[in-house]
C-alpha cells in the first residue's frame, strides 16, 4: 500500500521563494509531496531549509545552475518569481527547455499572461487579479461562502442557507426552472443531504450550486 501512495504523489520544483511561492513550496511539503525550492535570495532559501525536502540558491534565469540544482528531475514547475518580468520569462523558458512536463507561472499582468501562455505554460496565475475576484464575490453576496472556477464561464458556488429558507425544500428554490443552474449537494455539518427535491432546508446548510457566472449572481441575489 505504501508503494502505491508513493507513486500518486509528485514532485515539484518551486522557482522564487517569497510569500507566493514560500506558501505554495510549505503547502505542498505538508501534503506529502517532494519540493524543491529555488531562489536567488540567501534568506528566503533558509528560511525554507527545515521545511521543505531541499532548498538552493541558484539563479532561476541560468539554465545550467537549474540543471545542477536538479530542476530537470521534477514533475511541477512553478515559477513563482515576483517583480521581476525578464527573470520571470527566462525562468519560464528554461523550465520548458529541461523537459519538465508541467509548467505553472505567475503572470504580473494580462499582457504577460499572453506570452507566457504562447511560451507553453500550462497554467498562468494573476494572484492578485484571481484573489480580489474572490473576495468580491463573497463581498458581494454574504451568503456565498467560498467559489470555485471551471473554466468556459462555468463555477460552482458554496451557499450558507439564510433563516428566511428555513423549511422550504430544494423544489421550491426552482433552481433549473427559474435560473440555468444545478444543486451538486447539501451539507449539514458532516452529512451529505443529497439534491432531491424533498430536501428540506435548514438555516446554516451548505448548498454547493452548479452554473454560469451570470446565472448564479441572479439566483444568489435572491436569497
Amino acid at each position: 500500500m505504501a508503494q502505491t501512495n508513493d507513486k500518486i504523489k509528485r514532485s515539484f520544483v518551486i522557482i522564487g521563494l517569497g510569500t507566493f511561492g514560500g506558501t505554495i513550496a510549505t503547502e505542498l511539503a505538508r501534503f506529502g509531496n517532494r519540493v524543491l525550492g529555488i531562489d536567488i535570495n540567501e534568506k528566503n532559501v533558509s528560511d525554507l531549509a527545515d521545511t521543505i525536502a531541499e532548498a538552493v540558491i541558484a539563479d532561476g534565469r541560468d539554465d545550467e545552475a537549474l540543471k545542477q540544482a536538479g530542476a530537470n528531475h521534477y514533475d511541477v514547475a512553478v515559477v513563482a518569481i515576483g517583480e521581476d518580468l525578464e527573470a520571470n520569462i527566462l525562468c519560464t523558458m528554461n523550465v520548458k527547455l529541461l523537459g519538465i512536463k508541467t509548467v505553472w507561472v505567475k503572470a504580473l499582468s494580462k499582457t504577460h499572461h499572453r506570452i507566457l501562455s504562447k511560451m507553453g505554460a500550462d497554467r498562468v496565475i494573476l494572484p492578485e487579479q484571481e484573489m480580489g475576484q474572490h473576495i468580491a464575490q463573497m463581498l458581494h453576496n454574504p451568503v456565498v461562502r467560498d467559489y470555485l472556477s471551471l473554466g468556459n464561464n462555468f463555477h460552482v458556488i458554496n451557499i450558507n442557507i439564510p433563516e428566511e429558507l428555513e423549511g422550504k425544500t430544494l423544489g421550491d428554490l426552482h433552481l433549473g426552472e427559474k435560473y440555468e443552474t444545478r444543486c451538486l449537494g447539501v451539507m449539514r455539518g458532516s452529512d451529505y443531504l443529497g439534491c432531491e427535491d424533498d430536501v428540506a432546508l435548514k438555516k446554516d446548510d451548505k448548498m454547493m450550486v452548479l452554473g454560469r457566472r451570470g446565472e448564479l449572481r441572479l439566483f444568489g441575489d435572491t436569497l
